[in-house]
């Protein structure tokens, strides 16, 4: 009783949240049932008589907290802001790039340049729980803090980000509709360097038949290695690394994108744990649901430079219920063709090891690579394209 008082004085002592309640409904437990009680006024000390092991306090958090986030989000120009917060005056969408697991991409302006922009819709699935919103969004705020920092030639440039996106409008794909769609009132925007080279499954795609030379395969997986590498020293677990989430520019430079799943590595590994990423490119203590730290990416790595050097894609013909019992119960992996030097094979090899502690760190595998001489050639095809290696045609699979 003395609680429900306190919050009573509080709310009559300070005429601004006072107001801010007027209208709110507060649910109140009686005989079992529910029932709300609809404050259409201020709350005066004799209307807070009623019993306190009846409210449901819950949904009362639930209510102020609504109130001051709109109290917030009214006066949020008075606050300071977070570095990496954009100004959505200056973000124009201009049309879709891509659609995934977590969020849209939209081709857009940002201040004159161009840039990629990702939205991502936090529970307005009608799933999502107001205390895991909450939680998402400052996980979000938590982690773009770190994306803000980075800075290496084979990570995307980040730009900024917003936690809300009232001001936007997606355009729309059809031309004669009227005006622009809103989006959704929980939505927030990650903006990044736009890369015109497009994804590296894309090129990959483009170059499966005629392969690639031995000394761009060294190249993209150096730009792949070193870029993660550079997370790793930064604690950044990617979690999602595979083809479609590296991007090339005009000079077929990779960099590493798509930072929906990344998290800041956890001290205790069983911090991290659940299906995250993409089946085909996922460790075995992924797939297995067991506690993972960065090594998971090693994996990961592994399948993208098998990927690379064959431009074929791993596990084409199998079920995910196939992948996922035989990578981890079998220990299968994409299958080494015969042609392929010894000094590539065995990174391979040693990234893909079934236990996590046996995998090198990432800074090690760029040693090694950096270590392979390209003068001779080594890939799927010489340099000078007089021949093709044949020994991927009868199969791509391994137990």
């Amino acid at each position: 009783m003395k609680e429900i008082s306190d919050l009573s004085l509080k709310m009559d002592s300070n005429g601004e949240e006072k107001a801010g309640l007027m209208g709110t409904e507060i649910e109140v437990k009686d005989g079992g049932f529910r029932s709300k009680l609809k404050a259409l006024g201020s709350f005066g000390r004799k209307d807070m008589f009623f019993r306190a092991d009846k409210i449901d306090l819950k949904s009362l958090d639930i209510q102020l907290a609504k109130q001051l986030k709109n109290t917030w989000c009214k006066h949020k120009v008075d606050m300071p802001g977070n570095q990496w917060e954009i100004d959505l005056s200056k973000l124009e969408l201009r049309y879709e790039l891509a659609r995934g697991t977590y969020g849209i991409v939209y081709k857009g302006i940002y201040d004159g340049r161009d840039v990629a922009v990702k939205l991502m819709d936090w529970g307005e699935d009608g799933f999502a729980r107001n205390a895991e919103t909450v939680a998402l969004r400052e996980t979000f705020q938590k982690e773009v803090a770190v994306w803000h920092k980075l800075d290496h030639a084979n990570v995307t440039k980040f730009i900024g980000a917003a936690m809300g996106t009232n001001e936007l409008k997606i355009p729309q794909k059809n031309p004669t509709s009227n005006g622009n769609k809103s989006l959704p009132a929980r939505s927030c925007c990650v903006v990044v360097e736009y890369l015109p080279g497009g994804t590296l499954k894309q090129f990959l795609i483009r170059n499966s038949r005629k392969k690639l030379a031995y000394k761009t395969v060294i190249k993209l997986a150096l730009d792949l290695s070193r870029g993660l590498s550079y997370l790793h020293s930064h604690k950044i677990v990617h979690r999602d690394v595979k083809t479609e989430n590296m991007l090339l520019d005009r000079n077929v430079n990779l960099k590493i994108a798509d930072f929906g799943v990344a998290r800041v590595e956890a001290q205790n590994p069983k911090d991290m744990t659940g299906e995250t990423g993409t089946l085909g490119y996922m460790a075995p203590e992924v797939l297995d649901g067991k506690p993972y730290n960065r090594k998971c990416d090693v994996y990961s790595f592994s399948i993208c430079l098998w990927e690379i050097y064959c431009c074929d894609m791993p596990y084409w013909n199998l079920s995910f219920s196939e992948i996922s019992y035989a990578v981890v119960r079998q220990n299968m992996r994409p299958d080494i063709p015969r042609c392929c030097p010894s000094a590539l094979a065995n990174i391979m090899r040693k990234c893909w090891d079934p236990c996590p502690d046996n995998r090198p760190e990432m800074d090690e595998v760029v040693g090694l690579l950096e270590a392979i001489n390209t003068s001779k050639g080594g890939g799927m095809i010489p340099d000078d394209q007089a021949t093709k290696c044949l020994c991927l045609f009868s199969s791509n699979l391994r137990p």
